[in-house]
Formats: C-alpha cells, sequence, structure tokens
C-alpha cells in the first residue's frame, strides 16, 4: 500500500470507515468480539497476512511440533511481510492462545504493523506493553497446539465472522478492526477522511450547544455553508 493511504487511514476512526463501507453494501467487514490488548492511541494499518488455524488432533499436535522448522505458526511470524498485519483465523475460540509474547514481539521486531486474532493471546499484559498493536479477544494461557492447528498461510480466512483476503487493507483503532477490500481502499480512505472531517465540525457544533437535527446529517444548507467556512478556517 502507498505510504499516502496509510497516513490517510491513520486519521480515521473505525466506525468512519464502518459507515463507508456500509454505504457500498459491506455490512460485515468488522472483526466482532475483538478489540486492542493495550489502547495505543493510534490506528494500526497495513495489508492482511494471513493464518489459519483448524481444530487440533491430538496425535498431530503435540509439543514436539514446534521444534519442526516449517511449523506453520512459526513460519507466518517469520515471513509475515514489513508493514502487513497477521491476521489468524483461530475459529472464534479463545480458550487456547493463537500465539504468545515471544512470537508476538518477534513479529514487531520484523517491522510487522499489528497483529490480530478472533482467538486469545497468552501473556497479555506483556504483548499489550509491546509499542505495536494488538487486538484479541481476551487473554489466553493455554498454548495454540491444546486446541488449534496452524494449517495454511496467507489464504482466505475469517476472522470474528469478517472475511479476510491477503493484501486486505487492515485497520484497527481503540474500539475495534476492521477489514477494507483492497480494490477500494483508496476511495474508502478518501470517502472517510472527508467524513472525518464533517464529524470533527459537527462535534464542535454540538459542543457549543446545536442541536442535530439538519446538521448531522447535514440536511441544511445553513450548516453546509457553515462548515465550509470552518474547513477554511481549520485548513481542513
Amino acid at each position: 500500500m502507498s505510504p499516502e493511504l496509510r497516513e490517510k487511514l491513520k486519521a480515521v476512526s473505525v466506525a468512519t470507515l464502518a459507515t463507508a463501507l456500509y454505504k457500498r453494501g459491506l455490512r460485515n467487514q468488522v472483526v466482532q468480539g475483538v478489540g486492542p490488548v493495550a489502547a495505543k492511541g493510534h490506528n494500526m494499518v497495513g495489508p492482511a497476512f494471513t493464518l489459519r488455524y483448524m481444530p487440533a488432533r491430538e496425535d498431530r499436535n503435540q509439543l514436539v511440533e514446534f521444534r519442526n522448522p516449517e511449523h506453520p505458526q512459526r513460519v507466518a511470524i517469520e515471513t509475515c511481510p514489513e508493514g502487513h498485519v497477521l491476521v489468524m483465523d483461530s475459529r472464534k475460540d479463545a480458550r487456547a492462545a493463537s500465539a504468545g509474547d515471544i512470537l508476538i514481539t518477534r513479529l514487531m521486531m520484523r517491522g510487522a504493523a499489528g497483529v490480530v486474532t478472533d482467538g486469545g493471546l497468552r501473556d497479555a499484559a506483556t504483548i499489550g506493553a509491546l509499542e505495536m498493536p494488538a487486538y484479541h479477544a481476551r487473554p489466553s494461557s493455554p498454548t495454540n497446539l491444546t486446541l488449534h492447528e496452524a494449517i495454511e498461510i496467507n489464504c482466505p480466512v475469517g476472522c470474528g465472522d469478517a472475511p479476510v483476503f491477503p493484501g486486505d487493507i487492515v485497520v484497527g483503532d481503540d474500539d475495534c478492526v476492521i477489514i477494507i477490500p483492497a480494490d477500494i481502499a483508496e476511495e474508502v480512505a478518501d470517502e472517510a477522511v472527508e467524513m472525518t472531517a464533517y464529524e470533527d465540525f459537527v462535534v464542535e457544533e454540538v459542543k457549543g450547544g446545536a442541536g442535530i437535527i439538519g446538521l448531522y446529517p447535514g440536511t441544511k444548507q445553513e450548516n453546509l455553508d457553515k462548515f465550509e467556512e470552518w474547513r477554511k478556517a481549520n485548513n481542513r
């Protein structure tokens, strides 16, 4: 993704992006049941690099599996490209962790933009203290082998009921995570920037005592004229 697109998406909320996608008929792009391990105060933005888990079968998922240099979980950590977000499909099952602090720290040191799982993360307090954003359903101490088998890398997945294709754009804020189809990311970002400018104007008006009828949405011309003056004054 371009640096310009990344900067635009860093400046808008997931809520605003959800509305822009809803206007295009996409209603299920928010990753449900997932939130930040720790709020960062800035957005996570990057293309999706995926890892899919399936239910573990006991004879295939003993601790010795981690000695295998081709174990998909380990390979995903070591091959996720710089600037990408690792998105893990853990079947919305947080009873066993998708990863722990050592792997997530390694992911950060390799330059990843973030990590998302619809399962749990172990050592969550340590992960939350890292600079890199991380999102999960809840803390979970059991190792992933307990219930999950990492089976496929960089394939289409479902994460928190949201469809995720490799290369889709992942945006996370202090509330949640949304997936933007790659082919419309530019137009969605541009619209979200415009929506954010108007919403910032509306917040100022409401704090000043204005009512929302005719203001939000902007159906009265007097409010639209006032917004244009506000944009000029605030270089928006």
